[in-house]
């Protein structure tokens, strides 16, 4: 849609206070699962645009409701965690037109831009005819987070969801279609002993090894895109000493269910070849991300559009939509309609020097503004 003098004019009157509280909110760590800080921070910045039924529910989402839970109900979330655990002060800067922090623009620009955006419907009392927009900044979206905080919403209001809007990333491009994947931790241990005088007994760090580098070996699955990695490994006590313990953290991905399944299935061969008696191997799950099921092509189809039709107007070009890991994948796996796309231009995701361009930063309010505002508009929320 095309936004209205008042539109724009909120904007730039609030354009100096969003930068502001943008730099703020980065600053304040939120490693996944210790989000409440910056919660706290959305939540009261919020309230002090005007929204007044703000809560904080019990996983750590910031919740607002503009209209009513019980009929149809778009949802647009952002999340609060960030991939870095610093537990103290993320360091903000600004030099060469850029402000650079950690998390910045994954996900920081885009929750303030969602937070302006809601904080409009708020000062003006807007509310669709029918049904209800959700706002929320949602909790453990990254990593290990397993979507916990949008896990959590759709188990509350799931039945009553018709679309879904994830703000993450760039707006260079978009996402439509879940990458699903599965994470794993193994632990291997053994008795181990003195390098020496014990030479010859079975070291976990060793079985480690040949585990990972058969699981490296699993010829990958046809159709679809599939991968796996081998993230972190620890083990052992000196160098003059055979492990008695060696972990490793696991994943594997795919945007088709079945390629997972898979996966899975040659991931728990290799582990069964390794078992001994001196070896023991233990599997914890960490996390399971879901694909995409049962979703109405047409339905997804027009969302896609409206957001390309949406960055087209703002920024002058079409952004392309691939497959990926966003909140996208629960709404999806559940058959609802959902896109992301972000409100910003940066780059360094997951560095430390992580950036947003500040010319872009407007841009992206414009787009928040755009999809939130046609949702508020249709006849049905």
């Amino acid at each position: 849609m095309t936004l209205t003098k008042e539109h724009l004019d909120y904007l730039h009157e609030n354009e100096k206070k969003a930068r502001e509280f943008l730099m703020k909110l980065a600053s304040i760590p939120a490693p996944s699962n210790q989000e409440n800080l910056r919660a706290q921070a959305c939540a009261d910045w919020l309230r002090s645009l005007g929204a007044e039924d703000v809560k904080l529910d019990s996983t750590g989402n910031v919740i607002y409701l503009v209209g009513s839970a019980e009929g149809p109900l778009t949802v647009f979330s952002a999340h609060s965690d960030v991939v870095f655990q610093d537990t103290d002060s993320l360091p903000v800067s600004v030099r060469e037109g850029k402000i650079f922090c950690p998390g910045i623009g994954d996900d920081t620009a885009n929750v303030v831009a969602l937070l302006l955006a809601a904080g409009y419907l708020a000062q003006r009392k807007l509310v669709p005819k029918k049904g209800g927009l959700l706002f929320v900044i949602d909790a453990g979206e990254e990593g290990l987070g397993n979507l916990r905080g949008c896990r959590a919403v759709l188990k509350r209001f799931g039945r009553h969801v018709r679309r879904f809007y994830s703000f993450d990333l760039e707006y260079k491009h978009g996402i439509n279609r879940a990458v699903g994947s599965r994470r794993y931790r193994i632990t291997l241990r053994t008795r181990g002993g003195h390098s020496y005088h014990d030479f010859g007994t079975k070291s976990a760090i060793a079985a480690m090894a040949e585990i990972i580098a058969e699981l490296y070996r699993i010829p990958l699955p046809e159709g679809g895109k599939t991968t796996y990695n081998v993230g972190m490994v620890r083990g052992g006590t000196s160098v003059n000493t055979i492990a008695e313990e060696a972990r490793f953290l696991y994943e594997f991905r795919s945007d088709e269910e079945r390629n997972l399944e898979y996966m899975e299935k040659h991931f728990r061969e290799v582990l069964r070849r390794h078992e001994a008696e001196d070896l023991e191997i233990k599997v914890l799950p960490l996390g399971e991300r879901p694909c995409g099921h049962g979703v109405d092509p047409s339905a997804e189809q027009r969302l896609v559009n409206q957001v390309r039709d949406c960055v087209r107007e703002h920024c002058g070009f079409t952004p392309e939509f691939t497959a990926g890991s966003t909140d996208c994948n629960m709404p999806l796996s559940m058959g609802i309609p959902s896109v992301c796309i972000g409100c910003y231009e940066g780059g360094g995701e997951h560095t430390r020097e992580e950036y947003v361009k500040i010319d872009s930063l407007f841009k992206g309010y414009e787009i928040a503004f755009d999809i939130v505002l046609s949702a508020l508009e249709e006849k049905e929320a």
